[in-house]
């Protein structure tokens, strides 16, 4: 094996641990929003969208005759949990939670096209259409993101100022 395909192995490897934890960063949150419908059922769609993507990341890496780092899977579902607590603990949860979702779609953006770029140097065109099909995913979640931030944003600050209403999830 090139060097290029090992540095495209090892990416492969490092998109699959951050799959791992964008589903338990999604399924976590999805479990404690309660009063933002559309948000809800929007990362609903992404988690599934993200499970097709392990499982497109998983063949590219097997026909490169390897397998998924367990010890990248594993710290990745690990910051998954703190990044979990951390934001339970917010008032706000629901806003910083729409705002960190933005932010880490758009490093899945970047690590997806660096990957697309590899993919393209090493002439290996079904890692290459694997990921460009993932990035189409990513792209569009944050854009519906970034679409519907002030939304999520503005709802949050009705319901706060409404008394006995729960605003943060």
């Amino acid at each position: 094996m090139t060097d290029a395909r090992e540095h495209l192995l090892d990416w492969l490897r490092d998109a699959h641990a951050m799959e791992q934890q964008a589903e338990q960063m999604l399924k976590a949150q999805a479990a404690r929003i309660e009063n933002y419908p559309k948000l809800k059922a929007r990362i609903e769609q992404h988690i599934e969208e993200t499970l097709g993507q392990q499982q497109l990341l998983e063949g590219c890496i097997q026909r490169l005759g390897s397998s998924p780092s367990a010890v990248k899977d594993t710290l990745g579902k690990v910051m998954a949990m703190g990044q979990a607590v951390g934001g339970m603990m917010a008032s706000d949860e629901i806003v910083k939670g729409s705002m960190a979702s933005y932010v880490f779609e758009h490093m899945e953006i970047a690590s997806y096209r660096a990957l697309i770029a590899a993919a393209q140097a090493v002439g290996d065109m079904e890692t290459q259409r694997a990921c460009e099909q993932i990035l189409g995913q990513e792209e569009a979640m944050a854009q519906w993101l970034q679409d519907h931030l002030a939304e999520v944003t503005q709802q949050f600050l009705v319901r706060d100022e409404t008394p006995g209403v729960t605003a943060g999830k």
